[in-house]
């Protein structure tokens, strides 16, 4: 009897190649027959999986966008059970910082993604913008959790927050990885605009300690 193929974890193999090699060569510099070559398999599967260079980006972003959640769901559970607003909202962007060499490739490759998708017709059709829009929608909610326990400062807009701490996260983290700033710099300037939009003491004097933890 042939031997029955998991194609999902195929593909997912394929996705995780194309992400190795390309933290390594850069992803304008891959190719399919890198990535097969890299994963141990033909370039004739990677076409039958995939067919074109842009639906295996594709799929690598998402691998990437996976492999970023667990990231931060383990961020989470060294925070505890009960962490709270602030400790969650602090493991997401600490998450995203390239502080290893899993974080150094997700900032990489994700940037990469979105300066391809400018230029690139057929990345850019794809809907890589929606990733950040989910990421700032969560964040946003966060946010909006944290108001309503009372948590923030007053006159935060939940929103308006949000989508500043993503853009200057994004934008600490590039400083790292080009070497502009030490990893210990960039987590304090998410600490000192954290601070701003947290309350330090009375009802959110604990949820900023847990969030000091993570």
């Amino acid at each position: 009897m042939p031997k029955r193929v998991d194609h999902t974890q195929r593909r997912t193999e394929i996705a995780e190649a194309l992400v190795r090699v390309a933290g390594r060569r850069g992803l304008h510099a891959v190719g399919m027959r890198d990535v097969a070559a890299e994963a141990g398999v033909s370039l004739r599967l990677v076409q039958y999986y995939f067919e074109t260079k842009e639906k295996l980006l594709l799929f690598g972003l998402e691998q990437l966008t996976r492999e970023f959640g667990e990231r931060v769901s383990e961020r989470l559970g060294a925070a505890g059970e009960g962490a709270g607003p602030r400790a969650t909202v602090e493991a997401l962007l600490r998450a995203a910082l390239p502080t290893d060499v899993e974080s150094r490739t997700f900032h990489h490759l994700y940037t990469s993604y979105a300066v391809l998708s400018v230029t690139d017709p057929s990345l850019a059709a794809q809907p890589f913008i929606k990733q950040p829009d989910a990421a700032e929608d969560a964040l946003t909610e966060l946010l909006r959790q944290a108001q309503d326990a009372d948590l923030l400062r007053p006159g935060v807009n939940p929103r308006l927050e949000a989508i500043g701490l993503l853009a200057m996260s994004a934008g600490l983290g590039t400083g790292v990885l080009v070497g502009q700033r030490g990893q210990e710099s960039a987590v304090a300037v998410l600490d000192h605009h954290l601070n701003r939009v947290f309350r330090t003491g009375g009802p959110g004097a604990q949820d900023a300690r847990r969030g000091e933890a993570v």
